[in-house]
């Protein structure tokens, strides 16, 4: 019997591995899960199983430790075949030199990437790869799903220590990344753990894509319970009202009222229509978005003035923009240029332009791994230093249908 689960590959061992996966895990506390990871990857022939997750700069693929898991060193992002795997979204497969491959397969839940999933076997067909890929991503929906009952995940992502204003903000922020056939979006923050007003946040509904980066004057953890209240006014009024003018006024009234009139955030909202590229764009304050056309910068996009969120009062004035398939929109908080250098020169809008448009010359790679390198080049340049809260977040319109049942035709 046990040479034959070994040599079957069917669709109905699949179909047996993967609901005993999901009959198993739903009982299983979550420090269980990865041996159970581990024991049905071996089922199917491999071993040395790792779980890697990304760190919070970004910059790491740090093993999840647990019983039956190999746990090595932790892997770059940059230069990999783990990173590969990461920011690609694709099995990367690399040989060994004493036999057979290691494999990495992207833990994707739905778009979103959440790590890598690495293991070694001596032979794999095409029947396994397919298996190996459904169980990953089973993986990911157990990671995801666990992760709200235990700090272990988190404290794994760690690699240094984190701030109050920081463990707010990493709790409010939506997935990093999504990634449907009409558009990507991906965002990042600096300093990964020490981040305190700034924040971005983003919904699907139907076929507008709802988008709002914001930035909360001041630092630490009066910073961070500003951006938690525009943040969840935001969510609020998306959820019930349409126009971006109601939700301007929804988070306005609520940051005047509980933070009195000294007190503001700066905001961008935006709507896209998906199918069209029609964009709506509320700026509050806030330095204007970018337009990135065939690799370049080929304007801002700017607005009407509009007052930061608790200095409103009067209805904001929306400017339209049309995107064409393959642009870009990138928001940035004013951490970015207005960070000093050697000398006391600010970094300013022209150097980030000049970064955006050179890297822009380089094969794209996807919006989130573009996006990750853009940041760490900007920090680079600056001189390795984030004193302010530095924020990027970029979507890329594609275009087409907006019926997501097509994608199975």
């Amino acid at each position: 019997m046990d040479e034959e689960i070994w040599e079957d590959r069917s669709e109905g061992f699949g179909e047996r591995l993967l609901g005993l996966l999901l009959d198993r895990a739903r009982h299983l506390p979550p420090q269980l899960i990865a041996p159970l990871i581990a024991e049905e990857v071996a089922r199917i022939g491999g071993r040395d199983v790792s779980i890697l997750l990304q760190d919070y700069a970004q910059e790491l693929l740090v093993p999840l430790p647990g019983r039956k898991l190999h746990v090595s060193q932790p892997e770059p992002v940059s230069n990999s075949p783990a990173g590969r795997a990461f920011l690609r979204g694709e099995v990367v497969e690399v040989a060994q030199a004493h036999g057979g491959l290691r494999m990495y397969l992207p833990l994707l839940d739905g778009s979103d990437t959440v790590g890598v999933m690495a293991l070694s076997v001596d032979t794999v067909g095409e029947d396994d790869r397919r298996l190996l890929t459904r169980l990953s991503c089973l993986v990911a929906d157990l990671l995801v799903t666990k992760n709200a009952y235990t700090d272990q995940f988190f404290q794994a992502r760690r690699r240094e220590p984190m701030s109050v204003s920081a463990e707010i903000q990493w709790s409010l922020l939506p997935p990093l990344s999504m990634s449907v056939p009409q558009f990507d979006v991906a965002g990042i923050l600096e300093p990964a753990y020490r981040v305190a007003g700034d924040s971005f946040d983003y919904a699907l509904n139907d076929n507008i894509l709802h988008a709002a980066v914001i930035d909360a004057m001041g630092h630490g953890l009066d910073a961070a319970t500003m951006a938690t209240v525009a943040v969840g006014a935001y969510r609020h009024a998306r959820r019930v009202f349409v126009g971006l003018a109601e939700k301007y006024a929804f988070m306005n009234d609520a940051i005047s009222r509980q933070f009195g009139p000294d007190h503001f955030v700066t905001a961008q909202l935006m709507h896209i229509n998906i199918t069209t590229g029609e964009m709506e764009l509320v700026n509050a304050g806030h330095p204007a978005p970018l337009l990135i056309r065939d690799g370049r910068v080929v304007r801002q996009l700017e607005s009407a003035t509009t007052l930061p969120v608790g200095f409103g009062g009067q209805e904001p004035r929306i400017k339209e923009h049309a995107l064409r398939p393959g642009d870009r929109v990138l928001c940035y908080t004013d951490g970015i240029i207005e960070e000093h250098l050697a000398g006391s020169d600010l970094f300013g809008e022209e150097r980030l332009v000049d970064c955006v448009n050179r890297l822009g010359q380089e094969p794209s790679q996807g919006v989130r791994a573009d996006l990750r390198l853009l940041s760490h080049v900007l920090k680079s340049e600056r001189g390795g230093r984030t004193s302010d809260d530095a924020t990027l977040f970029m979507i890329e319109w594609r275009g087409g249908a907006a019926d997501h049942l097509a994608v199975l035709d």
